[in-house]
């Protein structure tokens, strides 16, 4: 399990690496002449859906584990917001789970993501540089999630995907895009 110191140093590198080096950079790179101008990560959002868990709602108590070990933070079940016949869905049932990172936590999971997760994804040729939605927002998806370190291989009853969201201040894709490789996301590279 990490410790809050641990944590912290992990996050304030990052922070101090942003802080230094990074946005000097990319507001030359950008051409911005203000400094506040210069985009920064606002959050991250980890969303696990499970559709599996309207028939047995103890399949949720495996989901919901394994999102607060690989965040360090209690994730939030999501519920139905209307009902569905065609897959047994009710209102109000729950169907997934998900955390949204600020601070500290968010520069810690970044970090342990480009450092240390992505690089255990088999065959990993890099992450796709087309998951940008128009407004400088990035969305990774993971198919499981074993590449975290945190996670018991040995308890893993079955693979469940994640979709891994970072939002940023960038005005557009270009510059958000920018922000990314800066703090080391692994773009594949197109022939």
């Amino acid at each position: 399990m990490r410790t809050a110191k641990r944590v912290q140093t992990m996050a304030t590198r990052l922070k101090e690496k942003y802080a230094k080096e990074i946005k000097p950079a990319l507001q030359k790179e950008l051409g911005l002449k203000n400094p506040m101008a210069v985009p920064r990560l606002e959050k991250i959002v980890l969303n696990m859906g499970l559709g599996e868990a309207t028939q047995n709602s103890k399949m949720m108590d495996p989901l919901m584990t394994d999102l607060a070990l690989i965040t360090g933070q209690k994730p939030v079940t999501t519920r139905a917001k209307k009902s569905i016949a065609a897959f047994k869905v009710r209102e109000g049932m729950p169907i997934g789970a998900m955390v949204t990172l600020r601070g500290d936590k968010m520069y810690e999971f970044l970090d342990r993501l480009i450092s240390t997760a992505l690089p255990r994804v088999r065959d990993f040729k890099g992450v796709s540089a087309k998951s940008f939605d128009g407004r400088g927002n990035y969305t990774l998806g993971i198919r499981d999630q074993l590449i975290f370190p945190e996670i018991d291989i040995g308890r893993v009853e079955r693979m469940k995907g994640m979709n891994i969201t970072i939002v940023t201040t960038a005005k557009d894709d270009q510059q958000s895009r920018a922000l990314l490789q800066h703090f080391g996301m692994p773009f594949r590279q197109t022939a």
